[in-house]
């Protein structure tokens, strides 16, 4: 509630020229208890969550320039040993190194999670603005269509398109574009419908413009930062699937540096009393998610219109 401040005159004083104005009351505004620390704490998370992005994006592409990894070395020497100096993640079963495969994994699974956004958040925009700009009985066709496919959970579908491929990176990223392009076009859609009973757009249309020249100027750049948020949201989803089919055995190859393939070979080396084959991939999955979900919050934060605000009369 608002916290008013009024200013009376005094027993004596006579009315001058402002005083009608100096009549009304004086509106101060305060800001929420606590407002100060939240948003600390918020820039704090940012900013962590920026670094780590970067740490990682910086880690994939220099690690492999200067350490090629072979993926058929096998020194059973070395099986199994703890962190070191040498080793500061330990060594798998077979004696490989557990960080190099560790950053060789998680640029795979980088590669499939950016590819795999940009190419299902692709498609989802292109499928829900045409629905939302065409309307009528072409909308409803497209969106019983997304609706059809919705039905079917996202990895059950995955795994029948992997399935139809030799094990590798691209059928894949295949996989988690053609099952995760559904919630963008519903997004984009929504979006579209909304700027469509906006003002000037029927100012455009009245104008003469077509319904193309009306996408494209009008419509399509509304919905781009929906679309670029959707495609940052999605490649956290994206590596987990990844990792998931991978630790199913439908990803790539099971002498490749997988995440998802770590974590399955390691659950003999952790019933042994080994922890750290399945620690160490598992905080590379979990960290850079995190990472890149802060820094998505705070991108929704800023581009969400509803955001609450942080003054209050």
């Amino acid at each position: 509630m608002a916290d008013v401040h009024t200013t009376a005159p005094g027993p004596g004083a006579e009315p001058g020229p402002g005083a009608a104005a100096a009549a009304a009351p004086a509106v101060t505004w305060h800001r929420r208890p606590g407002t100060g620390r939240r948003r600390r704490t918020r820039t704090v998370r940012v900013w962590a969550s920026a670094v780590l992005v970067a740490a990682v994006v910086l880690a994939v592409l220099v690690v492999p320039l200067l350490f090629p990894l072979d993926n058929q070395s096998v020194d059973l020497a070395r099986k199994l040993h703890a962190p070191s100096l040498a080793h500061p993640f330990g060594t798998d079963e077979v004696g490989r190194d557990l960080l190099l495969r560790c950053v060789y994994g998680l640029r795979v699974s980088l590669l499939v999670g950016v590819v795999a956004a940009l190419v299902a958040v692709g498609l989802g925009t292109a499928v829900g603005a045409l629905a939302g700009a065409l309307g009528g009985w072409a909308d409803r066709a497209v969106m019983r269509l997304v609706d059809l496919f919705s039905s079917v959970p996202h990895l059950l579908l995955g795994i029948f398109i992997v399935a139809m491929f030799r094990p590798g990176v691209w059928p894949v990223i295949l996989s988690v574009a053609l099952t995760h392009w559904l919630s963008t076009a519903r997004i984009v859609r929504a979006e579209v419908l909304s700027l469509r009973s906006r003002p000037h757009i029927d100012a455009a249309i009245s104008g003469g413009a077509s319904r193309w020249r009306v996408a494209v100027r009008h419509l399509l750049p509304g919905v781009l930062p929906q679309a670029g948020l959707a495609a940052v949201l999605m490649v956290p989803h994206a590596i987990w699937h990844e990792s998931a089919l991978s630790f199913l055995g439908l990803g790539l190859p099971a002498h490749e540096a997988s995440l998802g393939i770590m974590v399955n070979a390691a659950r003999g080396s952790l019933l042994a009393g080994a922890w750290w084959p399945t620690l160490f991939p598992g905080l590379f999955l979990i960290v850079p998610t995190l990472a890149l979900a802060g820094l998505a919050g705070a991108w929704r934060e800023r581009i969400n219109p509803r955001r609450r605000s942080e003054l209050m009369l």
